[in-house]
């Protein structure tokens, strides 16, 4: 059970729990995919909603386990420059509802943060779109370091001296990433993926604030 009074934090996953980005992100990928060796492969949002939130290079290895590392690697490279130019050229109005009007109200209660096994540059895009950047004190990504989900929840509770944060997430890597850093974590039912375990779970995002408000 998670008590209110004994939490110092919020920390949050981005995909499949602020935001669904996989159908922009499916086009992109594709066509890097497509210019760079497969030209008849594609990527779908399914295939993508099965995948995030496991470092990139596990992904490479499901989407392309036929490829050498090092062109596995090369595309990739392609597929996050091509994804950052299509987030950064679309709208991108593709946040849960009620996600940053929460954030906002939930940033005045207990300090926010956001950890991801995303590519570097990834959550500062989804801060500048959504206008939330100065409700969140820090972030870090496996872009960044190199390392997986629940060393860099370690990392961001030291640079910031959390004790007993929550860690809020929708797939089993992420509970087990909670699970690896010592902090419970809420489920985040709507997202893309289930989890075996959770001290807590969420059917909407704005519920957290049913939780911490």
């Amino acid at each position: 059970m998670i008590r209110k009074e004994q939490i110092d934090g919020i920390i949050l996953d981005v995909d499949g729990t602020l935001w669904n980005s996989t159908g922009l992100v499916a086009k992109a990928w594709t066509r890097a995919v497509q210019e760079n060796g497969c030209p008849e492969r594609t990527v779908t949002p399914q295939m993508l909603q099965a995948l995030f939130g496991r470092t990139m290079d596990v992904i490479a290895a499901h989407l392309l386990p036929d490829l050498s590392v090092e062109h596995r690697s090369r595309i990739m490279d392609v597929c996050c420059i091509y994804e950052q130019q299509a987030l950064e050229e679309d709208e991108c109005r593709i946040c849960y509802p009620g996600v940053e009007e929460t954030i906002r109200e939930l940033s005045g209660v207990l300090p926010l943060f956001i950890v991801s096994n995303c590519q570097k540059g990834y959550i500062e895009l989804f801060l500048e779109k959504t206008g939330l950047g100065s409700y969140i004190k820090d972030i870090e990504c496996y872009g960044n370091t190199g390392k997986g989900k629940s060393d860099n929840i370690r990392l961001l509770m030291e640079r910031n001296g959390l004790k007993s944060p929550v860690y809020v997430g929708d797939t089993q890597g992420d509970a087990d990433a909670a699970k690896g850093a010592g902090i419970p974590m809420i489920f985040a039912k709507y997202g893309f993926g289930t989890v075996d375990h959770a001290e807590a779970e969420i059917s909407t995002f704005p519920e957290l604030k049913e939780m911490f408000g």
